[in-house]
This record gives structure tokens, sequence and C-alpha cells, in this order.
């Protein structure tokens, strides 16, 4: 259950090494979010010279989680 505040690793290639959620898509008031949902979410922390900056402000989907 991913809901804001939460931070998260990122799994792909777009220079973000973490992020934090600020808002979960889709049904108005959701307080949580899981596999397959739409996020948005701040960058805190990346690797210098990519696509993303941190604090840019991104949507991501919800790949994998713990139980």
């Amino acid at each position: 259950m991913i809901q804001p505040q939460t931070y998260l690793n990122v799994a792909d290639n777009s220079g973000a090494r973490k992020i934090m959620c600020i808002r979960v898509l889709g049904g108005g008031n959701r307080h949580y979010g899981g596999v397959g949902d739409v996020i948005i979410a701040v960058v805190k922390d990346a690797i210098p010279n990519m696509a993303v900056k941190k604090s840019d402000v991104v949507r991501a989907v919800i790949v994998r989680t713990r139980k």
C-alpha cells in the first residue's frame, strides 16, 4: 500500500533513484495505491546529468511492492 509521503525506489533508467509519493491518482479521494496504480511523486535523489533532476514532479506507475 502506497500512500502520500511514502519513499519509493525507482526501477527504470530515467535517472531518478528515489521518489516520494505526493498523490495517488484515480477514484477521487483515494488514500492508498497498489501495483498498477499511477501516482504523482517528487524526485528526492537523482543521478547527475540525467533526464530528471531533484525536486522534479513526475508521474509514476507502481510495478512492485513488498508484502
